[in-house]
């Protein structure tokens, strides 16, 4: 089985829809949907990411289910609850509600260097869970109903989890479409890597459209493992003389000043 994590295109994130270079380059990927031969196709509930699908499902001319677990991993920080020390995983970054006098929430990847550098447990598959940074968080309980909605939909399709790798109860040679969103992609790639969500989250960045794409390996009867045959593949927007757009991104040079900091 193989699937196919295409990211949506260039964020509008106050109305949760596509800028116009966004639709730019979601109908770029259209013109080279049917190149994947994908069989089923399922999408997040978010705007961004249907509005993405929109233009290869036209193309395709088929529908889409949509998941709620598909949607941007929605696991926050809470300041609120964290000593000073851990606030620094935000520096300059963390603004109080003027009403409340509270720390607004943080999204748990944009955490600097600095502060990860010094917190090497957040890179350890098992101790990220018990580190302080994380007990100020939701991150847990939601990684968990992620991960465990991605393993029952894998079980669906034939394909039983079973410690590090998958009992294959019934293999296929589907192929699966999901739009979707870089975080959610980087905790469904951890899971299967066997690593901490944090090394995805931080050292991963996947342009808008962009294909990310994992494919079964049955070198044993009845084992199977998931291998990413690759990520961020932007070459329909190569094809198309578009660049890339820089969401998810931050600043190649600190002094680039146009650049998100």
């Amino acid at each position: 089985m193989r699937i196919l994590f295409f990211r949506h295109g260039d964020p509008d994130y106050q109305i949760d829809g596509l800028t116009e270079k966004g639709k730019v380059e979601a109908k770029l990927l259209a013109a080279q949907i049917k190149s994947f031969h994908l069989d089923d196709v399922y999408v997040s509930p978010l705007g961004r990411a249907r509005q993405t699908a929109e233009y290869s499902l036209k193309e395709l001319g088929k529908e889409a289910a949509v998941l709620d677990w598909l949607k941007e991993f929605p696991a926050l920080f809470d300041a609120n609850k964290a000593d000073e020390e851990t606030r620094l995983a935000f520096p300059n970054e963390l603004h109080k509600n003027e009403t409340t006098g509270e720390y607004d929430k943080r999204i748990v990847w944009d955490i600097i260097p600095s502060y990860y550098m010094n917190h090497p447990e957040l890179f350890d598959a098992k101790t990220w869970r018990d580190s302080e940074f994380v007990k100020s968080t939701d991150m847990p309980q939601i990684y968990d109903y992620v991960i465990d909605s991605f393993d029952k939909f894998l079980s669906d399709y034939g394909y039983e989890r079973d410690g590090s790798v998958y009992k294959v109860r019934e293999n296929n040679d589907k192929v699966i479409g999901f739009f979707c969103h870089f975080g959610i992609t980087s905790i469904m790639l951890s899971h299967l890597w066997g690593v901490s969500p944090f090394v995805t989250m931080q050292f991963l960045a996947m342009a808008p459209t962009s294909v990310t794409e994992i494919v079964t390996e049955e070198r044993e009867k009845g084992i199977a493992i998931f291998r990413t045959l690759r990520i961020g593949d932007i070459t329909h927007l190569t094809m198309g003389n578009e660049a890339p757009a820089f969401s998810a991104r931050f600043c190649e040079r600190f002094e680039n000043t146009d650049e998100r900091h």
